[in-house]
Formats: structure tokens, sequence, C-alpha cells
């Protein structure tokens, strides 16, 4: 009995000692990533984790649900999505055609209404909100230095930094894409308490607007200048301006990084589901308008969904783009394997939401599961054309 006294009480002076060191060498962020990840047995960010964070409502109005074909469901999913439905972990897959749903499955205790994370879907959403800003006139155009919101920015070139430039991942900011390192400036970010504080005390230090570079940081310092620009918190400006006119039929949660008054992790973290991510699919197909409503500028559509740099066509503003198939495309896209693709030549949605991502190498900026995805919606489409 006394040796484990002796032993638990030395246990305990070891764990405090270690949260005093987290303290003292500003490390503390990760004492919340493993209560909410680590301890959980996950390696990064999970499907499920806005319940264990802070959120802000994003409010819906008038449920506008989208029509069911006629012939929803009747084709199977083929054998090779299937297979990668399983190997991947897909909790959904939605298949809308002509704007109806034509085919929805759902997996792993999923349904219609569940919610779960977003990850990077939430900045193209983000850059909607930038275009419904210009409209409003709240930001003067996507050439507006962003000074003019935050002039305590640092950096070599912190005075030439654009909305556009943040936007199109143009941004030079001082930021690496590491998700699974526990020390990186995107796990501080994730679970740190003052996120503007963050971004604020990073510094652009190469020349913006030259060439593509993904950094969540970019999307995350858009939002702040949004959230000055318009006076709102983000939540509450997208309700007001998409998910409320669009007819999303439930409610959003966006993450915070601390309540009441924080602000959302807009680079990631809208808790939605399969059918509502999917009306801003439907926005940018049909060049912003809903139901004869111009929501969004359709030169400012047509501008996301255009590559700004020729060695970097795959990316906009905000959006992927990509062809398969001899089939252009745009779509979001998310940590682990989100999708909204969009292919207007077809009027098709294709929605995916899962546990797991495909290989990514580094050769090809898309991963193998978005061609699976696509190929194979349209191996059940002919099927239906052929009965």
């Amino acid at each position: 009995m006394k040796f484990l006294l002796k032993f638990f009480k030395w246990l305990a002076v070891v764990l405090t000692s270690i949260i005093v060191l987290m303290y003292i060498f500003d490390v503390d962020y990760l004492l919340r990533a493993v209560r909410t990840i680590y301890f959980r047995g996950h390696t990064t960010a999970f499907l499920e984790d806005y319940t264990h964070f802070p959120n802000r409502t994003i409010k819906k109005g008038t449920a506008q649900p989208w029509p069911i074909a006629s012939d929803y469901n009747l084709i199977k999913a083929t054998p090779a999505l299937a297979k990668i439905h399983k190997e991947l972990k897909t909790v959904a897959f939605l298949i809308i055609k002509n704007d109806s749903l034509w085919h929805e499955s759902y997996f792993d205790g999923y349904d219609k209404d569940s919610k779960s994370n977003s990850f990077s879907m939430a900045k193209s959403v983000v850059t909607a909100a930038l275009g419904k800003a210009i409209m409003q006139g709240k930001i003067i155009s996507l050439d507006q230095k962003i000074n003019t919101f935050y002039p305590e920015l640092k950096g070599k070139f912190a005075q030439e930094v654009t909305v556009g430039d943040l936007a199109s991942m143009a941004s030079g900011l001082n930021w690496e894409e590491e998700y699974y390192s526990p020390l990186s400036i995107v796990t501080r970010a994730y679970f740190d308490d003052d996120l503007k504080n963050i971004i604020l005390g990073l510094e652009i230090n190469e020349k913006p607007g030259q060439s593509f570079k993904y950094l969540s940081g970019a999307t995350q310092l858009l939002a702040m200048c949004i959230e000055k620009a318009t006076g709102e918190y983000l939540s509450n400006y997208i309700s007001n301006n998409f998910w409320e006119p669009m007819g999303s039929e439930n409610e959003a949660l966006w993450q915070l990084d601390h309540k009441p008054d924080g602000i959302e992790k807009a680079y990631c973290c809208i808790a939605s589901n399969a059918r509502d991510f999917a009306r801003f699919g439907k926005l940018y197909k049909q060049n912003g308008m809903w139901n004869g409503q111009q929501i969004l500028d359709s030169s400012f559509v047509k501008k996301c969904i255009t590559p700004r740099f020729k060695n970097s066509p795959e990316y906009g503003y905000g959006w992927w783009m990509h062809s398969i198939g001899g089939k252009d495309l745009f779509y979001m896209r998310g940590h682990l394997g989100q999708f909204v693709i969009v292919i207007p030549e077809d009027d098709l949605i294709i929605v995916r939401l899962g546990h797991l991502k495909g290989v990514q190498t580094a050769t090809d900026p898309h991963s193998n599961d978005l061609y699976t995805y696509v190929e194979e919606a349209y191996k059940m489409l002919e099927k239906e054309e052929k009965k």
C-alpha cells in the first residue's frame, strides 16, 4: 500500500510538472488536443469532433427539401464504389441529377440529418462569403488590401497582400500545412483558444499574388477580414446570406476557438450534412442564382472556378477544379475525403463524406478516390439509361 501511495504521489508530481512545462513553453494547447482527439484514439481531427468544441449555430430558415427523382435509389452502387465505401469508411454518398436526389446511401449509423465535420470544404463557404461582402459593397473588390482591416499585420509584404490573394491561396503567409504533427501551426490553430492572436502573430514574408500555395491560415485571415468588414460573426453572416435563403433543412454548427465570443475556425469545421453541403454545389452550378434570386454575382462565381495561375490549374478562389473522363468539374474538398463535386455539363452533383480519404501523390493534386466517385457514379447513371 505504501508503495502504491508513493507511486501515485510521484505520478502526480510528474504530470503536474509536464503541465507546468507546457505552459512555460507555450504548448498548453496540447492539453486540449489530448483531451479531445488523441485520448480518444485519433491521430487527427475526426468527423464527430465538433461535439468536443464550442460551436456557434448557423441558423436555418424555411426548409426547401431536395426533390426526389422518380427512380430514386433504384440503381445500386457498383462493386468498385461499394468497395471504396467500405475501405475508406464512407458515411454519406449522394448523386443529385437535375437538382433531384437520384441516389443516396448512408453508413456507420449516419442518416440524412447527421452532422459531420466539413473540414476544408468550409474554405469554399468562406470564399462565397467574400463574394457576398463584395456584392454588398462591404469589401471593395478582390484587390482590397487586408491591411485596411488589420494594419498590425507583420512581415516584409504585409502591406501588399489582398483578400483575393488569401482566397486564391497566394498569400505569402509563413504557415506550414502539416496535419499530423502535434507541434505544427495547423495543430496549434485547431486547439488553441486564441486563434486570432495566432494568425496575427504570423508574418507575410513571401511576395503575395505570385503562385499557388495551399495554406489554411490564409482562409482564417480572410474570414477575420470578412468579419471586420460585415460587423457580423461569420456564422451569422453565412446564415443570413446563404443557409436561410438556400433553404437548408438543418441548422449547422461552426467550431469556435473559445466561447462565447470566440471566432470561427473558418478554414474548417462546419458540422452539417450531405444534403445541405450540396446546396453550395447547386448555387455555383447555377452561377450564383437561387430560386430567381442572385445570391452571388455570376462573375464572382466564374472567377472562383477558373484557375488563377497557369501553373496551378487545380485551384481558383476557394474551389478545386479538374477534368475526369472528358467531363470538366469543380469541387469542394475537405480533410479525410469530404467532397461536393459539381459537373455542370450533365447537371450533376456528387457528395461524399467519410472517415478516410484516398491516396494523394506529389504528382497529382487530386486524391485517387475522387476519380472513383466520379467514374462509378457515371456507370450507375449509364445503367439507369439502359433500363
